[in-house]
């Protein structure tokens, strides 16, 4: 009889996902478009393929679970059903893509139950960061670093005896302007340095409040190494021209930078354990026995 359980279960489960490709196929065809055009969200490529993974790791653990398929899964995933509807209607992306996440928790709930909920909430969860921020959220962040890269750059020159006047984002220099635009905002590098940092944080320790400290530093690291950029492209534009702000040197800047913070973080990890070491896992020797 269980056997039958979970066979109908499984059945329903592959029923439902045939179903979500349906109804989910423009969403999805959106979804990634924005990430191969929005260099914001090019991340996004990287998110399912690793939220795979992290479901085959925990694939033991699902076998081993007992199937107890709950009906409040049914209310989710009705919920979810609605915020596309409301999505499709009031073309708004956001919602259509967040129900993603929705109807496939409350497809697991419905068919599988809150035991595989719990074991597959991580890769869910992760997935929110393929998702982008809706433009009125994304432009309430972008302007405050805006401005907060360009304070930093003006006095990083300022340090470097390099004459500047800011305005708002707008740096003045003797030979050219330069502008903080929402682009080097560093919000494209704060969105793929946290998913690094948490993609990281996962493998290097099992301890979760470990996992969060290393998230949360990308977000100091992210702002302080764009600033550095920011700075770095004033004085290469003051000794060197305008041409030295633009082109092949602004391009390349922003890899550097990208390396530069991975690089604080891999130091502020080894800190983080060097301070705090991972306790190894032991096992009594009764309970190998046993």
């Amino acid at each position: 009889m269980t056997r039958i359980h979970e066979r109908s279960g499984w059945m329903a489960g592959i029923v439902m996902l045939g179903a979500f490709a349906i109804l989910y196929r423009n969403v999805v065809a959106s979804l990634v478009d924005a990430w191969a055009h929005d260099g914001n969200y090019s991340h996004g490529f990287l998110i399912v393929p690793v939220a795979a993974f992290f479901v085959w790791e925990r694939r033991h653990r699902l076998r081993e679970t007992a199937v107890a398929g709950s009906l409040i899964g049914l209310v989710v995933l009705l919920g979810s059903l609605l915020m596309l509807v409301a999505g499709v209607l009031g073309a708004e992306l956001f919602l259509t893509r967040l129900s993603i996440i929705g109807v496939l928790a409350g497809t697991v709930l419905f068919v599988l139950g809150w035991s595989h909920l719990r074991i597959l909430a991580l890769p869910l969860s992760f997935l929110i960061l393929m998702v982008p921020i809706p433009a009125i959220v994304f432009n309430q962040i972008a302007f405050p670093l805006q401005l907060l890269a360009s304070q930093f750059g003006e006095r990083a020159l300022n340090l470097a005896s390099v004459p500047v006047l800011r305005e708002g984002n707008v740096m003045i220099l003797a030979n050219t302007t330069l502008e903080v635009a929402e682009a080097c905002s560093g919000i494209r590098s704060l969105i793929s340095l946290l998913t690094l940092g948490i993609i990281y944080g996962y493998f290097t320790d099992t301890r979760m409040w470990v996992r969060t400290a290393i998230a949360a530093a990308t977000i100091p690291i992210a702002i302080v190494t764009n600033g550095l950029r920011v700075a770095g492209t004033g004085i290469a534009a003051h000794y060197y021209g305008p041409a030295a702000a633009q082109g092949f040197f602004h391009e390349f800047s922003g890899w550097l930078v990208f390396i530069v913070a991975f690089g604080l973080l891999f130091m502020c990890v080894r800190l983080l354990l060097l301070v705090s070491p991972q306790r190894p896992v032991t096992t009594s020797p009764l309970a190998s026995v046993a």
